[in-house]
């Protein structure tokens, strides 16, 4: 059952869509702190940039010369909670399901520096509490069209025939399928006419020191007349995002619930906006969060009955970086 801050936020949601009223939201991974503004009247803390809509003059802060120290959990403490979720994918409780984990870092950079500073598709700053720089797109809405972009499958493009390599990966190939038909499932909740238009193809994505190839996918649907006023429905109905869960959902999340050992709070919920016609969202991941002047990052991978516990904790820390020239 929803709780009543989620009904809220959909009837909100709904109405702005109906009237064409443009909005932002976020919303945290267990749905239990979701908000909406109406662009005209955001919180001075919040800070964003779409493809779609950005709400900043860009330039504000120059890039500087910085560092970044990572110290990741240990790979015992990981392998414990790797084990479990092993444990409950041999019974069949899941098939995939996306470990994360905190890693503390130090860097000279504010949050407000990076926001302003690090590359990416989808950025946000949000009250000095945590800024994300996410490539990942959760949902685009336009014209009566719903797409989807999976991202699953990480390597490090100076990997020898790096996109080769990632792309014949058995273990990759199986995590890509199924979060694949986990979000047609998801959008042929609320969409008729689902197909994968394109499966597997590489993005590029530059931090300080390397680039990293990711793997995504691209699926669309089509919605019925009058969806401007179901928004809300829609994008709770998919919720948490498959990608950053995994398949069958329910159950992985309550499994992933028992193997993290924190909570994520905000750290792959969703943020979007809608400018009276379209709308344009993000999975928050690549996220740092600001825990009384604690700097931690929140990062994570998929998990398989293939799945390497050594080859899963260095992609975890791999995914710890600034896209900062």
């Amino acid at each position: 059952m929803h709780n009543e801050s989620i009904l809220r936020f959909i009837d909100l949601m709904n109405s702005y869509g109906a009237a064409g009223v443009p909005f932002f939201f976020i919303i945290d991974f267990d749905l239990k702190r979701p908000e909406i503004h109406k662009l005209s009247s955001i919180p001075e803390g919040i800070k964003f940039s779409t493809p779609l809509i950005k709400d900043f003059s860009s330039g504000q802060i120059d890039t500087k010369a910085h560092s970044l120290k990572k110290q990741p959990v240990s790979f015992s403490t990981y392998l414990r909670s790797f084990e479990n979720v092993m444990s409950n994918i041999r019974l069949g409780n899941s098939y995939l399901l996306n470990l994360t984990f905190p890693t503390d870092i130090e860097t000279d950079l504010t949050l407000e520096e990076i926001f302003f500073s690090s590359v990416a598709k989808y950025k946000l700053l949000y009250h000095n509490q945590f800024v994300v720089f996410s490539p990942e797109i959760f949902v685009r809405i336009s014209n009566g069209e719903i797409k989807s972009f999976p991202m699953k499958g990480t390597i490090d493009a100076s990997v020898c025939d790096a996109e080769n390599v990632i792309l014949n990966d058995k273990k990759e190939m199986a995590e890509h399928s199924t979060i694949v038909d986990l979000i047609r499932n998801d959008l042929s909740i609320f969409a008729d006419e689902v197909r994968v238009n394109r499966y597997r193809y590489i993005d590029e994505i530059k931090t300080k020191d390397t680039v990293l190839l990711q793997v995504s996918s691209e699926i669309s649907g089509k919605l019925g007349k009058g969806y401007e006023s179901h928004l809300g429905e829609i994008i709770t109905g998919m919720l948490p995002a498959g990608s950053v869960t995994g398949a069958p959902k329910k159950e992985t999340v309550r499994i992933i619930k028992e193997s993290e050992t924190y909570e994520r709070g905000w750290y792959t919920g969703v943020f979007g906006v809608f400018d009276g016609k379209s709308l344009d969202s993000a999975v928050m991941i690549r996220f740092i969060e600001n825990e009384s002047g604690r700097f931690i990052y929140k990062s994570g991978g998929g998990i398989t009955y293939l799945s390497d516990p050594v080859k899963e904790y260095e992609e975890l820390i791999s995914k710890v970086y600034v896209p900062v020239g």
